[in-house]
């Protein structure tokens, strides 16, 4: 055998160990994605990442598996499984279990980790988003204060957290851009996913003169409905079931969070960034909900500033600084 052969044979022996290497995969590969939620996938929050990472599996882009309802204390466990278990991206929130989903990322620095948290990207491997809505939920709060007509709101939310707090603060700036009397009663009931309570707690501000309610949770549209009284949804569009109810939505995309980081994850360039930015409605990562079947039923010219207010976010002109300390009742 000529020294030439024997090159080629060395060379060829060497392209079939790296293709047997675990994680190699060429570009018709799908990527293994996993997501960890700790609540239902119905849930608005989450429903809106595991719609996002479906479509990329429909389009053929991952393959993508779940877990839901995993307690804070089993998170770390339920995340190390899945980075054994040879995903390349690991999605979900971190909000409860800032630590040890750290932790996590740090023993697998080849994994890609794309969590929901209030603080900043790690390194390598560890990216953050956020559900910057505050400016779709701005535009919602100017119909709000439009449409009462007793001049109170009340605000059912889950916890005062930065991510609930800066879009309730952003509703109310905009209530008061388009009614500067307007009041607000606010509440958090204590939990992200409690229907019945968060009812409860809408009945008592209906009670004491609220005409319309911020449903930032599930329940606030259903005790709305029930009085006859007005709604404006927060993070999915749930108008088709509250026809006469839900006025208008700040909804949530996570499309464009997801995309970018699957396609930095199969170009090999993921890397600890703050992914929150995509959330903008410049990025389409947000957007006012169509007015469907309360279309011109909003005064015209409060619609008008509407439009208008709505074209400078999407062109990147304009934007609404997030404001995340917890918003208070009016005195």
């Amino acid at each position: 055998m000529s020294s030439r052969q024997r090159r080629q044979l060395l060379l060829a022996a060497c392209a079939s160990a790296v293709l047997a290497l675990p994680g190699a995969a060429s570009a018709a590969d799908k990527l293994k994605v996993a997501a960890i939620y700790t609540v239902p996938v119905e849930q608005q929050w989450v429903s809106r990442i595991h719609k996002a990472l479906t479509a990329a599996r429909a389009r053929g882009e991952i393959e993508y598996v779940f877990s839901e309802n995993v307690a804070n204390a089993d998170y770390e466990r339920v995340m190390r499984q899945y980075a054994e278990g040879g995903n390349g991206l690991i999605v979900g929130e971190a909000f409860a279990v800032e630590t040890a989903a750290r932790r996590v990322a740090k023993d697998y620095p080849k994994t890609a980790f794309l969590l929901g948290s209030s603080g900043k990207p790690q390194a390598p491997n560890f990216s953050v988003f956020d559900n910057y809505i505050q400016e779709p939920a701005y535009l919602s709060g100017m119909i709000a204060g439009a449409m009462t007509k007793t001049g109170t709101i009340g605000m059912v939310g889950g916890y005062p957290i930065p991510e609930v707090n800066r879009l309730m603060n952003a509703f109310m700036d905009g209530a008061r851009a388009t009614n500067p009397k307007v009041k607000f009663m606010v509440n958090f009931i204590g939990s992200w996913f409690d229907p019945p309570k968060a009812k409860e707690a809408s009945f008592a501000m209906l009670d004491k003169g609220a005409d319309v309610m911020y449903a930032e949770r599930f329940g606030v549209s259903d005790a709305a409905k029930e009085r006859g009284k007005l709604a404006i949804g927060n993070v999915i569009n749930t108008q088709d079931k509250y026809p006469d109810t839900v006025v208008a939505s700040a909804l949530w995309n996570m499309e464009p969070t997801i995309d970018a980081a699957i396609k930095a994850v199969r170009a090999g360039g993921f890397k600890a960034e703050d992914y929150g930015q995509y959330s903008l409605m410049k990025f389409g990562g947000s957007e006012l909900a169509p007015l469907g079947s309360f279309e011109g039923k909003v005064a015209a010219e409060v619609m008008k500033k509407v439009r208008e207010k709505e074209m400078t976010f999407k062109a990147g002109k304009a934007t609404i600084a997030p404001v995340d300390s917890e918003p208070k009742s009016t005195p």
